[in-house]
């Protein structure tokens, strides 16, 4: 396919479509990166030549199926375990023992998220990684998510099977300690490592997170490499401020050598290590005065009345005064908060509200109890959730949030029976029934989990695609649909 096939302005018309659907971003410069996608995107899709295959885009309603084959040949899959090793040394060396030695005395728990894992190699690195430097993982509870736009990697890599390219930066003896030899002589990671890897559909740009419903909230670590050159401009600073979100205090985010900007990445620390710099989230510098301002008097002084000997005295009109300006709400000034992922400040503020409160509002507490629980602050956020319940035990949406706060947790049997309640008392709690799916997939209890899957599509069939999902943060039924539904391609994936 030649570059003259196709004329600049349908060109920039795909790129422009390509940007609003996919979150992927070609510009002109970039056209060669699009045409070698679109070269084997032509021939899957069975169209004649490049330039049928522009104006089909152009004008078709692709299907999600559709813009899958299409992100699979725009995405670049080239990568391998312990890629850019430099960094996992790092990571082993100093910021690991940090996160290590901080969560030692408290909870245990650990939370990484690879974001844009490709085919898998990059999340399998750092579960490994944590075996290595973390000889009583087993007393953790430790969280690896891997999402991924690509649901062709993503199928890869939930099979976690892979040939000699996918190692060709790797130690001796790295393969045979952590993987087993195939028929057709590749390499299958090891159960126990594959199983410490939760994979799931991701749009970096389009989806909502942080989010307790996806699990990408209060993060300790995130990978986000080779990603962003991907975006826009406004995509980018939107992306980097959610994963900023998503960490917790003093977590970290890696990026590419070639992503590293501190106009990006301003509201995180730059740390320079020996060839590497990484971002860490530092709230503390982020804290401003409220955005509200104290209001004037409610009465102000008037002038003395002026009497005149004639005409014959008449009171003088009344001076008009100027409505005082009211402070907000506290709910409002802590959504405000919430919003820009200032999470403590939203705590505080709903915290002072809500102290002298006997039954607190379900829709503060939910709120207190997010950003309690975004914050890493677990232990907190379910006692809210208790404290609501005690004061409405019929709350659906109390259990529900309780349950999420146990799941990160690591108690499982106490998250379901909540569930169980939330859906008890609300049938059509639908992200209720998506969340037992989820508790019944992690303890390898497929059939349970297709039954409550089930559920969930099945009231999803009664939503228009664009509903927001009650006690969601922005999810929509259409998303949720598809994230059920690409969970379902990877468990049956061998």
């Amino acid at each position: 396919m030649r570059p003259s096939v196709v004329p600049d302005a349908l060109r920039v018309r795909l790129s422009e479509t390509i940007a609003e659907r996919m979150g992927l971003h070609f510009p002109l410069e970039r056209w060669a990166d699009l045409e070698r996608g679109l070269a084997g995107a032509t021939k899957e899709f069975g169209l004649a030549d490049a330039a049928a295959c522009v104006e089909w885009l152009l004008s078709a309603a692709l299907t999600k199926a559709q813009l899958e084959v299409l992100a699979s040949h725009l995405t670049v899959g080239e990568t391998y375990f312990f890629r850019e090793k430099k960094t996992f040394e790092i990571l082993a060396e100093s910021v690991l023992p940090e996160l290590i030695h901080a969560r030692r005395a408290g909870a245990r728990r650990l939370r990484i998220w690879s974001a844009a894992c490709c085919t898998g190699e990059e999340p399998y690195s750092l579960a490994i990684l944590l075996q290595q430097v973390l000889p009583d993982l087993a007393d953790w509870n430790v969280t690896i998510l891997a999402t991924d736009i690509n649901a062709r990697f993503l199928q890869k890599a939930a099979a976690g099977v892979y040939g000699e390219w996918s190692f060709r930066d790797s130690p001796a003896g790295f393969k045979e300690r952590y993987f087993r030899r195939t028929a057709d002589g590749r390499y299958a990671i090891l159960p126990e490592i594959k199983k410490r890897v939760t994979f799931m559909h991701l749009n970096l740009a389009a989806d909502v997170f942080p989010s307790l419903e996806t699990d990408t909230n209060a993060m300790d670590l995130i990978f986000c490499r080779n990603v962003l050159m991907y975006f826009t401009l406004p995509q980018v600073q939107k992306v980097v401020g959610n994963l900023h979100r998503a960490l917790v205090p003093d977590g970290w985010l890696v990026v590419s050598p070639s992503e590293c900007s501190q106009v990006h990445f301003a509201q995180f620390a730059a740390v320079n290590f020996p060839s590497v710099i990484l971002y860490q989230n530092s709230t503390a510098r982020d804290r401003a005065a409220p955005s509200w301002t104290p209001a004037p008097p409610l009465f102000s002084e008037a002038p003395a009345p002026v009497f005149e000997p004639s005409p014959p005295w008449t009171p003088p009109p009344e001076e008009e005064t100027a409505p005082a300006e009211i402070p907000p709400a506290p709910q409002a000034v802590a959504v405000s908060f919430y919003e820009q992922g200032r999470y403590a400040e939203a705590a505080e503020t709903l915290l002072s509200a809500l102290a002298s409160s006997t039954a607190p509002d379900p829709e503060m507490a939910s709120l207190l109890a997010r950003a309690l629980a975004n914050q890493g602050r677990l232990g907190d956020a379910l006692a809210w959730c208790e404290r609501w319940l005690a004061a409405d035990k019929l709350d659906a949406s109390g259990h529900y949030l309780r349950a999420m706060v146990l799941q990160e947790l690591g108690d499982p049997e106490q998250s379901r029976r909540s569930l169980q309640r939330a859906t008890y008392l609300d049938q059509e709690f639908i992200l209720a029934h998506f969340a037992l799916g989820n508790l019944a997939r992690e303890n390898d209890k497929p059939e349970e989990a297709g039954k409550h899957f089930a559920n969930a599509l099945r009231l999803l069939q009664r939503c228009e695609p664009g509903d927001l999902l009650p006690e969601s943060e922005g999810l929509t039924a259409a998303r949720l649909t598809e994230i059920i539904h690409s969970i379902a391609t990877l468990e049956a994936t061998p």
